[in-house]
């Protein structure tokens, strides 16, 4: 059995601090090359602790949406969705640039670094050309 020590920052901090510098970052473990989303301190699947921040390719499939209903003086109607990332993980977000009635399930998006819903920098998508 390993024992994993961690020092510094946690994967989430990290996360954080990497999206704050303007880079969109996964982590891939280097035992089994699984790619992970959320970050953790060990992998998923095979309970490694080496784990790295790798680029994605940023295309995603919409997996689900919902509309979030809100009156127009608090910001008016947005979208949550589930994306599937090429790479095999799942995240949450919202889809820019388009109504949210639009959006569908399949939808080819692509991700870049946008603005979370309290002003911090946060991963968000965009339709595709294909899909537009």
């Amino acid at each position: 059995m390993t024992t994993n020590t961690f020092e510094g920052p946690g994967p989430d901090a990290q996360f954080a601090e990497i999206l704050s510098a303007g880079d969109f970052r996964i982590q891939r473990c280097g035992d089994c090359n699984a790619h992970i989303f959320h970050p953790r301190p060990i992998c998923p699947e095979c309970g490694s602790g080496d784990l790295s921040w790798v680029a994605p390719s940023g295309d995603g499939t919409i997996y689900a949406k919902t509309i979030v209903h809100r009156r127009a003086e608090k910001g008016g109607d947005y979208n949550v969705v589930l994306v599937d990332l090429a790479e095999g993980v799942r995240m949450m977000s919202r889809v820019e640039g388009v109504e949210p009635a639009d959006i569908t399930t399949g939808m080819a998006v692509q991700a870049s670094i946008g603005e979370g819903m309290n002003g911090e920098p946060a991963v968000v998508f965009t339709p595709t050309e294909a899909a537009k």
